[in-house]
């Protein structure tokens, strides 16, 4: 079983509602506390800054048994709940923010290039050629000249199955140059999947080779 992260999804409105009351009120006057950056001892090796992502937490539940992890995980459950849907009016806040800072970063990108064109709109076409391009090098494709292939496969078929997901969910709502590159890209995928799994079945059914004849 692949061991993944945990997430929490946080409301960020709470965040910045808690921080408008917080410049509205000045703090009282105390001690600052410096944050602990760094806790494990000296000679231990130093850590790199930034956040660090735990990804063995499932094992350690695992160790602690299975009614452990069955408590965690509904205590998780319970827990993770998803905040309530942003309003009309904050979704077309955020969107305006969006699109006005996505344009000073591309007049910055111009200014520094003069030469580069207008970016490309991104548009249904463009996700579907992200899967495909995320598949195929995951499938082993781009590698140079001379060196080996990395595949991975379990990647590929996620990516793949995320394709499928996105083509079960949009069905009917997309126009006929829409609906035929995705059906086309899927089935390429899927198509370079059998082969490729084909060809690590065959090899792992291979008998090993002799050993070397010893010498006399």
């Amino acid at each position: 079983m692949s061991e993944t992260p945990k997430f929490t999804v946080i409301d960020r409105r709470k965040f910045k509602a808690e921080d408008e009351q917080e410049n509205r009120q000045p703090a009282a006057p105390g001690p600052e506390t410096p944050p602990e950056l760094n806790t494990r001892p000296a000679g231990q090796g130093a850590q790199s800054a930034g956040p660090q992502l735990v990804a063995n937490e499932s094992r350690r539940e695992a160790e602690r048994g299975p009614s452990a992890a069955q408590a965690a995980g509904s205590g998780l459950e319970e827990e993770q709940e998803l905040p309530p849907p942003p309003t009309a009016a904050e979704s077309r806040q955020q969107k305006s923010a969006y699109d006005a800072s996505s344009q000073r970063l591309e007049d910055l990108i111009r200014a520094q290039n003069p030469a580069m064109g207008a970016l490309p709109s991104i548009g249904f076409e463009q996700l579907v050629q992200q899967f495909y391009v995320s598949a195929m090098i995951q499938m082993g494709a781009g590698a140079q000249e001379g060196q080996r292939p990395r595949v991975d496969i379990l990647g590929a078929r996620t990516t793949i199955d995320l394709l499928g997901v996105l083509a079960d969910k949009t069905r009917g709502n997309l126009n006929e140059a829409e609906d035929r590159t995705l059906q086309t890209v899927l089935f390429e995928l899927r198509m370079a999947f059998l082969e490729l799994t084909s060809m690590i079945t065959a090899q792992a059914m291979q008998p090993p080779p002799p050993p070397p004849p010893g010498k006399r």
